[in-house]
């Protein structure tokens, strides 16, 4: 009976996920979040290529006003504020991606063996959680990275130290309600060992409200970089980071331009990365695809 009924749901998965995706995918908030990512992605990878000019070295006069030699003007020391726009998406995108990556590896697997094994291994692994969600997230990532000392590298670190609960809480609430149908009792009463059971037949299972989370929380976390940055204990001088950029740009209040460019970067990508994280969760509802 188990060889059979789990084809069976792996088929229904397949089948819902074309019927779901179909329509999802071509919604115009979906298109255009592809294609401003895409936009962000490219400028990351290639931006040596893109960019008209060095992000570090001064290349031309003081505050120049957008023109077509410059197209969002020049910053304080001259330097090229589009370019420095593109060459942040280098520094900005990895380091969210990286921070979402470890986060939720963390967490759903710490999540995962206390929603399964339970007892005091879910109690002491719950109330760290509790514990660090209880701050909240700006002020124990300022904290954390405050205490490690600036740069990117500790920012990195202090976003993985605030985020990774979420995940946790989130495969703990996925574990305790799959762990209770029929194909895990079976493969339980076919003497399957216990992390075969958690890693073959649970987690996979428990993976789409973690990829929609994941999307979505790419936005806030690309945000939480500036912020720390902007803050002074994210990216250092003269790295061209969004959040330093709109520091610079807070010193120069009369030039609005320096601090735009690098807000409507951001602007543009957490937009589209929502869209695409709503795609995502409509395309992967079950009950939204069946009505």
């Amino acid at each position: 009976m188990t060889a059979i009924s789990l084809p069976s749901l792996a088929g229904n998965a397949r089948d819902l996920w074309r019927r779901g995706s179909a329509s999802a995918w071509l919604r115009p908030p979906m298109i255009f979040g592809y294609v401003v990512l895409a936009f962000w992605i490219v400028a990351a990878i290639g931006v040596q290529w893109i960019a008209p000019y060095d992000p570090i070295k001064q290349v031309g006069e003081r505050l120049l006003t957008p023109s077509g030699a410059h197209w969002f003007g020049t910053d304080a020391l001259g330097r090229d504020v589009f370019s420095r726009t593109l060459y942040g998406a280098r520094y900005s995108l990895p380091i969210a991606a990286v921070a979402i990556v470890v986060s939720v590896t963390i967490g759903s697997v710490l999540g995962a063996v206390a929603g399964y094994f339970g007892g005091w291994v879910d109690a002491v692994i719950m109330r760290i959680a509790d514990m660090t969600m209880a701050f909240p997230a700006i002020l124990l990532a300022m904290a954390v990275a405050a205490s490690l000392g600036p740069g990117l590298n500790n920012a990195l670190i202090a976003i993985v130290i605030v985020w990774w609960p979420i995940y946790a809480r989130l495969m703990r609430g996925q574990v305790l309600s799959i762990k209770q149908r029929e194909h895990v009792e079976s493969a339980v009463a076919i003497g399957a060992s216990g992390p075969r059971i958690l890693f073959r037949h649970i987690v996979p299972q428990s993976l789409t409200p973690i990829l929609v989370n994941a999307t979505m929380d790419l936005g806030q976390v690309i945000l939480l970089v500036a912020s720390l940055s902007f803050l002074g204990l994210g990216a250092l001088p003269p790295t061209p980071e969004w959040g330093a950029m709109i520091t610079d740009g807070a010193k120069n209040f009369y030039q609005p331009w320096i601090a735009a460019a690098p807000g409507f970067a951001m602007l543009t990508i957490v937009l589209a990365i929502n869209f695409i994280g709503d795609g995502l969760r409509d395309a992967l509802d079950v009950k939204a695809t069946r009505r």
